[in-house]
């Protein structure tokens, strides 16, 4: 069981469609959660999908600038590996 921590919160105003506002409203009564519940959720993926592309970005971006040299033993290795998979 996850514990939750109350962390203080500010009010914000947020401007919807009449069609997200629907939407919304038949989620949560779907989900049995608040309007504020989904939101807070949406923005927490929102954000954190983004800190994973700034992530991959960096990765892309180190091994451009720093390529990685061809080893014949280890891109051996891969392709047995992956002819291995059931798929």
């Amino acid at each position: 069981m996850l514990a939750y921590v109350s962390m203080a919160r500010k009010q914000t105003l947020v401007q919807l469609t009449d069609d997200l506002l629907a939407g919304l409203d038949q989620e949560a009564a779907a989900s049995g959660r608040s309007r504020s519940d989904l939101i807070r959720e949406a923005i927490e993926r929102y954000l954190a999908n983004g800190r994973e592309d700034d992530i991959d970005r960096r990765i892309a971006d180190g091994y451009r600038r720093f390529p990685q040299e061809s080893d014949p033993w280890a891109d051996a290795l891969a392709r047995d590996s992956i002819a291995a998979e059931p798929w």
